[in-house]
C-alpha cells in the first residue's frame, strides 16, 4: 500500500487514503471495529505487507480514533516525526517531537521495572505497544542510521542529544514490548552501527545497554572484527567505559551453546568439535583474538580488576552516572538506592522532629561511599568474567603471560579483605528483589567469579605459584629439602617480582576464609574447586604438605563426616580435593587415620563415599593408586601406615574393589557420558590396569561375570563396558590434553592406558584378558552404534 501524505488537505490524498481507512475499518464505512486497526498493524508487522506505519493514515483519522482508543497521541507524533526526519531536515523539530514521545514511554518502563514484569505487556503498557505497532521502532532505526548516508560526498550529522533520545525510546520499548529486542537483533547492520555510537561519552551508556540487551537475544553471535575501527574505539574508552563495555564482551566471547557444560554428553561435544573443525574458528574465538590484538587491552583489564575503590572515579562523576542509570531504568540497584535514600530521609525526619533534631546528613553522606563500593564490585564482576573466559580460550598461554606480567594476582590479593571478601554491613546494598545471601547479589557473584578466575588461573599451569608470597615459596623449598626430594622446577622458575606481597598470599587467604565458611554456604563448592586446581597435574609432595600444614585435610573431613554435608556438588568438590591432597602422600594418610579414629566415624565416611560414586570416584581412584604405590615401597613409615590406616585396608580387599568396579561401570552408558561422570570410566580402568600389573586381570573379569549372573542379567554389564571402552578409544586417542591429564594424574603412562583398553577389546574369544571371553554368545551385544538411543 502506498504511503499517503501526512496532511489530509488534497482531494487526491483523501481518495488514496480512503482505501486504507476502509481497510482499517474492516471494509465498511461505519464505525471502526475496536482493535481491528491494531490487529491489521500486527499482521502487517509480521508479514511486512499492508498496514505497518502511522504514515499510512491521515492525521485526521488518527486524531479521531485516538479519542476512542486513548493512544496518547503517539500515532500522530510518529506522523510528524516521519515528516520532520527526512534527509534534508535539520533535525531540530524532529528532536522536539522525540522529547514529547520519550516521557510517554519512560513512565511505562519505570512501572515495568518496579513491578518485576509480572503483568502482560500489551494490555498493561499500551504506549510502548502502540509506538511499536505504528512503526515507531523502525522509524527510529532509520533516523539513527541517517548519518551513515552520504549526500554529494557529505555525511549527515546528528546531535548526541538526539541520538540519546532515540536510544532511550528504543530501550524503553524493548523493556516493555515483547519481540522488539529480537527484531532489532535481526538487523545486523544496525547492531554493528550501534558500536559506532559508543565513541561519544554522552551516548555511550545508553548505547552499551541497548547493545547488551540485543546481543542477549541474538541467535547468531556478532563478530567484533566487523565493527569499524574496533581497536581505536576500545583504546579511546576511559576506564569507566571499558568496565561497562565488558558487559557486552561477556556476550561476544562466550561460546553460545557448544556443549562445554558438564551436563552435555561427550557424544554431543565430540560431534560439535568435528563440526567446528570443518567450519574453522567459532565467532567467540574470533572475537577473543580480536580483543587480544588491541594494544594494552589485557593490561587495562588487570588495572580495572585490581583498582582500589579510592582510585575509582570521583563522587561527582559517579553520581552523575547514577543519574544516567536512573533515567535509563536499566539498573535496579540504582533505583533501589535512590528509593532507600528517600525512605531513610523520611524516617529520619519523622524521628528527629523538635528542637534537638539533627541535620539530615546520614543518608546523604553514607550512600555515595557504599554505592561507590557496590559500583566498583559490579565493574569488577564483568572484568573478572572477561579475563576468566580469555584464560580458558585458545590463547590461554598468551593471556596467562600477560596476566602475570601485569600483576593481576598480587593486585587481587591486596583487595581480598577490603573488597572481595569484605564483611557484609547491615546497610549493604543488594539488587532489587534479592537479599545479601542471594546467589544473584553483586557481593556473592563477585566472590564466585573471583574463585572461578583462580581455578582457571591455577589449573595445570606453573603460574599457579604466583598465588603465594616470597615467604611461602621459601616454605615450599624447605619442605622439599627436608624430604630430600628435588624442588619443583616451576617453583624455581617463578619470577619473585610477580608474586603476592604482604603477610599472606592469595592461596593462604583463601584457605582461611574456607575454614570459616558456614556449613550451608554456597561458596564451599567454588572454594574447594579453586584449591583443588592448585594441586592438579603432576602430584607435588611439597604442594600437598603446604596445604596439610594449614589444616586443610582436617577441615575437609570435618565437613564430610562431622557436619554430614548433604549437598552433592559440595561433596563432590570435597572428595576431589581430598583425593588430590592425599594421593601418594603417606603423611596425609597418617593424618586421615588420626582424624577418622573410630569405626563409627569411618562408617559415616564410607556412607558418604557410597552414597554417590559419581561424586566420590576420584577419591576412590587416588586411594587405589596410592595403595598400589605404597605396597611396592620398602619403608618403615609406609609399612606403618599400611598396617594402621582403615581406608587403605578397606580398599585393599578384592571384594571392595569389585564392588566399586561393578557399580562404576553400571552407572554410566555411552549415551549418558558427560565431562562430569566420565571419571567413573577412567577410575574403573585404573582398577583394571593395576590388576593387570599384578597379572590378575582375568580374575577381575571372571568375578564381574559372576556378579552379572548373580544379578540375573548375564552380559548386561560387560556389553556396556565394551561399548564404553570403544568410545574411550574414539574420545581420548585424538585429544592430547585429556591424555596428558590422565597420565599426570595417575602416574601411569598413557601407552599403558591404551594397551590395557586394546587388550580388553581384543576380539579373540580365547584371550583370558578380553571382555568377549566372558560374554556368552546368546548375550553378545558389542557392536551397537554410539548414536543409537
Amino acid at each position: 500500500m502506498a504511503a499517503a501524505p501526512a496532511a489530509a488537505g488534497a482531494g487526491a490524498s483523501r481518495g488514496r487514503q480512503s482505501a486504507a481507512t476502509a481497510a482499517a475499518w474492516g471494509g465498511w464505512g461505519g464505525r471502526p471495529r475496536p482493535g481491528n486497526i491494531l490487529l491489521q498493524l500486527r499482521q502487517g508487522q509480521l508479514t511486512g505487507r499492508g498496514l505497518v506505519r502511522a504514515v499510512q493514515f491521515t492525521e485526521t483519522f488518527l486524531t479521531e480514533r485516538d479519542k476512542l482508543s486513548k493512544w496518547s497521541g503517539i500515532p500522530q507524533l510518529l506522523l510528524k516525526l516521519h515528516a520532520t526526519s527526512h534527509l534534508h531536515s535539520d533535525f531540530i523539530e524532529c528532536q522536539n517531537i522525540l522529547k514529547e514521545i520519550s516521557p510517554l514511554l519512560s513512565m511505562e518502563a519505570m512501572a515495568f521495572v518496579t513491578e518485576d514484569r509480572k503483568l502482560t505487556q500489551e494490555a498493561t503498557y499500551p504506549n510502548t505497544y502502540i509506538f511499536d505497532l505504528f512503526g515507531g521502532v523502525d522509524l527510529l532505526v532509520e533516523i539513527l542510521m541517517r548519518p551513515t548516508i552520504s549526500i554529494r560526498g557529505q555525511k549527515l550529522k546528528m546531535s548526541d542529544e538526539m541520538s540519546k533520545d532515540c536510544l532511550s525510546i528504543l530501550y524503553n520499548t524493548c523493556v516493555c514490548t515483547e519481540g522488539v529486542t529480537k527484531r532489532l537483533a535481526e538487523k545486523n547492520d544496525f547492531v554493528i552501527f550501534l558500536f559506532t555510537l559508543m565513541t561519544s561519552k554522552k551516548t555511550f551508556l545508553q548505547t552499551a545497554t541497548l547493545i547488551e540487551d540485543i546481543l542477549g537475544v541474538k541467535k547468531e553471535m556478532i563478530r567484533l572484527d566487523e565493527v569499524p575501527n574496533l581497536s581505536s574505539l576500545v583504546s579511546n574508552f576511559d576506564q569507566q567505559q571499558l568496565a561497562n563495555f565488558c558487559r557486552i564482551l561477556a556476550v561476544t566471547i562466550s561460546e553460545m551453546d557448544t556443549g562445554n557444560d558438564d551436563k552435555h554428553t561427550l557424544l554431543a561435544k565430540n560431534a560439535q568439535q568435528k563440526k567446528s573443525l570443518s567450519l574453522g574458528p567459532s565467532a567467540a574465538e574470533i572475537n577473543q583474538a580480536a580483543l587480544l590484538s588491541i594494544p594494552g587491552f589485557v593490561e587495562r583489564l588487570c588495572k580495572l580488576a585490581t583498582r582500589k575503590v579510592s582510585e575509582s572515579t570521583g563522587t561527582a562523576s559517579f553520581l552523575q552516572e547514577l543519574e544516567e542509570w536512573y533515567t535509563w531504568l536499566d539498573n535496579a540497584l540504582v533505583l533501589d538506592a535512590l528509593m532507600r535514600v528517600a525512605s531513610e530521609e523520611s524516617e529520619h525526619s519523622q524521628g528527629t522532629s523538635g528542637d534537638n533534631a539533627l541535620p539530615h546528613t546520614s543518608a546523604r553522606t553514607q550512600l555515595p561511599q557504599s554505592m561507590k563500593i557496590m559500583h566498583e564490585i559490579m565493574y569488577k564482576l564483568e572484568v573478572l568474567y572477561v579475563l576468566c573466559v580469555l584464560l580458558m580460550g585458545r590463547q590461554r598461554n598468551q593471556v596467562h603471560r600477560m596476566i602475570a606480567e601485569f600483576k593481576l594476582i598480587p593486585g587481587l590479593n591486596n583487595l581480598f579483605d577490603k573488597l572481595i571478601w569484605r564483611k557484609h554491613s547491615a546497610s549493604a546494598l543488594v539488587l532489587h528483589g534479592h537479599n545479601q545471601n542471594c546467589d544473584c547479589s553483586p557481593d556473592i557473584t563477585l566472590k564466585i567469579q573471583f574463585l572461578r578466575l583462580l581455578q582457571s588461573f591455577s589449573d595445570h599451569h606453573e603460574n599457579k605459584y604466583l598465588l603465594l608470597n616470597n615467604q611461602e615459596l621459601n616454605e615450599l623449598s624447605a619442605i622439599s629439602l627436608k624430604a630430600n626430594i628435588p624442588e619443583v622446577e616451576a617453583v624455581l622458575n617463578t619470577d619473585r617480582s610477580l608474586v603476592c606481597d604482604g603477610k599472606r598470599g592469595l592461596l593462604t587467604r583463601l584457605l582461611q576464609v574456607m575454614k570459616k565458611e558456614p556449613a550451608e554456604s554456597s561458596f564451599r563448592f567454588w572454594q574447594a574447586r579453586a584449591v583443588e586446581s592448585f594441586l592438579r597435574g603432576t602430584t607435588s609432595y611439597a604442594d600437598q604438605m603446604f596445604l596439610l600444614k594449614r589444616g586443610l585435610l582436617e577441615h575437609i573431613l570435618y565437613c564430610i563426616v562431622d557436619s554430614e554435608c548433604k549437598s552433592r556438588d559440595v561433596l563432590q568438590s570435597y572428595f576431589d580435593l581430598l583425593g588430590e591432597l592425599m594421593k601418594f602422600n603417606v603423611d596425609a594418610f597418617k593424618r586421615f587415620n588420626k582424624y577418622i579414629n573410630t569405626d563409627a566415624k569411618f562408617q559415616v565416611f564410607l556412607k558418604q563415599i557410597n552414597s554417590s560414586l559419581v561424586d566420590s570416584n576420584m577419591l576412590v581412584r587416588c586411594v587405589t593408586l596410592s595403595l598400589d604405590r605404597f605396597e611396592n615401597q620398602v619403608d618403615m613409615k609406609v609399612a606403618e601406615v599400611l598396617s594402621e590406616c582403615r581406608l587403605l585396608a578397606y580398599i585393599s580387599q578384592v571384594p571392595t574393589q569389585m564392588s566399586f568396579l561393578f557399580r562404576l561401570i553400571n552407572i554410566i552408558h555411552v549415551q549418558t557420558l558427560t565431562q562430569e561422570n566420565v571419571s567413573c570410566l577412567n577410575t574403573s580402568l585404573v582398577i583394571l590396569m593395576l590388576a593387570r600389573r599384578k597379572e590378575r586381570l582375568p580374575l577381575y573379569l571372571r568375578l564381574l561375570q559372576r556378579m552379572e549372573h548373580s544379578k540375573k542379567y548375564p552380559g548386561f554389564l560387560l556389553n556396556n563396558f565394551h561399548n564404553l571402552l570403544r568410545f574411550w578409544q574414539q574420545h581420548y586417542l585424538h585429544k592430547d590434553k585429556d591424555s596428558t591429564c590422565l597420565e599426570n594424574s595417575s602416574c601411569i603412562s598413557f601407552s599403558y592406558w591404551k594397551e590395557t583398553v586394546s587388550i580388553l577389546l581384543n576380539p579373540d574369544r580365547q584371550s583370558p584378558s578380553a571382555l568377549v571371553s566372558y560374554i556368552e554368545e546368546p548375550y553378545m551385544d558389542i557392536d551397537r552404534d554410539f548414536t543409537e538411543e
